[in-house]
């Protein structure tokens, strides 16, 4: 399999692994790909140790890499899931917060892992592209929200 020209790279302690195969089952288009060990001793691990994994979330190519406890994720970096209803939103929040995640707000939700997701169903992009006050009405009803409510976007939408 050719390398991709530009793949994210997430960076894990030391469970890259376990990460990717709960995307890959958890998320359409998503796979492990490869799973590559360190040819020799690494500062957070052994020769033979899981250095590297390659898997593909929701169409992305990523690599997880095992480096220690020296970073940790933040909010600055999230991916986003696009969903179509109520029931796609639901899966896949609880599937992010009931294997160890943590709800925030406004659809953002962290895995195990502490990568953040943004569950985001397409009718409040769709409003938000909209403007005006489609658009403002959709934004006020989401800031009081954890996870998204697809029916109340809606009939904020609608006004």
């Amino acid at each position: 399999m050719e390398i991709a020209k530009n793949t994210i790279c997430l960076w894990y302690d030391n469970d890259a692994e376990s990460a990717a195969r709960f995307y890959a089952e958890t998320f359409p288009d998503s796979s492990v790909t490869a799973v590559r060990k360190a040819p020799s001793d690494f500062p957070s691990g052994k020769a033979g140790d899981v250095l590297t994994v390659e898997f593909i979330v929701a169409g992305v190519s990523c690599i997880g890499l095992n480096g220690g406890s020296a970073f940790k994720q933040s909010e600055a970096f999230s991916f986003q899931i696009a969903t179509d209803d109520q029931e796609e939103t639901d899966r896949y929040w609880n599937a992010i917060i009931g294997n160890g995640g943590q709800a925030s707000v406004c659809g953002w939700c962290k895995d195990r892992w502490g990568v953040s997701w943004q569950i985001t169903p397409r009718t409040l992009s769709e409003a938000m592209a909209a403007g005006g006050d489609e658009a403002k009405r959709a934004f006020e009803a989401m800031m009081e929200m954890t996870k998204i409510d697809v029916a109340a976007i809606d009939a904020a939408r609608r006004g």
